[in-house]
């Protein structure tokens, strides 16, 4: 693996991390930032597989922009569309007042950045 790919997966699994620290946050856990940091994830996941390849890296937060630019390296992935869409609007919305995620909003924004981590991690050729 580079070297710029190992610290985009190093600062993806400080992400993930925190949103995990989030969901299990005895008290009052931060749904938000739960979404926001599951978000931060995938984005940096695919960014580590982008780097990998030597692909430039857009500045997006459009995960489905960055997953058209993989699909040619990964096209099984085009099954997180509908998910990184989602994900997409709301890791962006819950930045911002008026908007707040709900526990359901959390669980699902944590299980599809789950499911793009253990794929990014297995063609990294990191342990899922």
């Amino acid at each position: 693996m580079k070297p710029v790919t190992a610290e985009w997966v190093a600062k993806a699994e400080g992400d993930w991390t925190t949103a995990h620290r989030e969901m299990e946050a005895a008290g009052s856990p931060n749904f938000d930032a739960a979404c926001f940091h599951a978000h931060q994830c995938v984005e940096k996941y695919l960014k580590a597989r982008l780097a990998e390849e030597g692909k430039s890296l857009p500045k997006t937060h459009d995960l489905s922009a960055l997953l058209d630019l993989l699909l040619p390296l990964e096209p099984k992935w085009i099954r997180f569309r509908q998910e990184l869409d989602v994900l997409t609007d709301l890791g962006i919305e819950v930045r911002y007042p008026g908007v707040f995620a709900e526990i359901e909003d959390a669980r699902r924004a944590v299980e599809t950045a789950g499911e793009v981590r253990q794929a990014a991690r297995r063609s990294l050729g990191e342990v899922p």
